[in-house]
């Protein structure tokens, strides 16, 4: 099977995404290279070849809307991602929190129907390979402090400021 990918410059830095021959997304975060993705693809969805495209379609398309303000463009953009049966309801249920509204780990917890699961909702967080279509950024420490990023606290800061001034 052949896999394409591609980065895009966003105002919050490079964009790479990791999409199969459906455009669905496999991974994705801000890298230029996607040494920094697959290793969060699940062995089930890997693939025998990595290719290099200008262009992703309706992903790249996605990618520059959000950036440029239309926070709802990466809502319909299919996503696969393999797991046990709490992370893949875990990262559906990720799908389903606005932007602009801070969520806390204990709330997403209870948002997955397991309100005692707090550790389990971030590990949801932190095994998410899909940021942005999977908005994990969303999720912040019961203080209100942004707490852990794979790509970093000053870009999860920066999506969180640029969700709500644009909500």
């Amino acid at each position: 099977m052949v896999i394409k990918w591609s980065t895009v410059d966003t105002p919050a830095g490079p964009f790479c995404a990791v999409v199969d021959a459906d455009g669905v997304v496999l991974a994705s975060g801000w890298t230029a290279f996607t040494d920094d993705l697959l290793p969060q693809v699940a062995p089930a969805l890997m693939f025998e070849t990595l290719v290099e495209a200008a262009d992703l379609g309706p992903v790249t398309k996605a990618v520059v809307a959000y950036h440029e303000g239309d926070l709802e463009a990466i809502d319909d953009i299919p996503v696969s991602q393999s797991s046990g049966p709490y992370l893949q309801h875990a990262w559906k249920v990720l799908r389903t929190v606005e932007p602009g509204k801070l969520t806390s780990y204990a709330e997403f917890a209870a948002l997955t129907g397991k309100p005692r699961a707090v550790r389990a909702a971030a590990s949801a967080c932190s095994r998410n390979a899909v940021a942005l279509f999977v908005p994990c950024h969303r999720i912040v420490r019961s203080d209100g402090s942004v707490g852990e990023f794979r790509w970093g606290p000053d870009r999860k800061k920066w999506l969180l400021h640029h969700e709500r001034t644009n909500t």
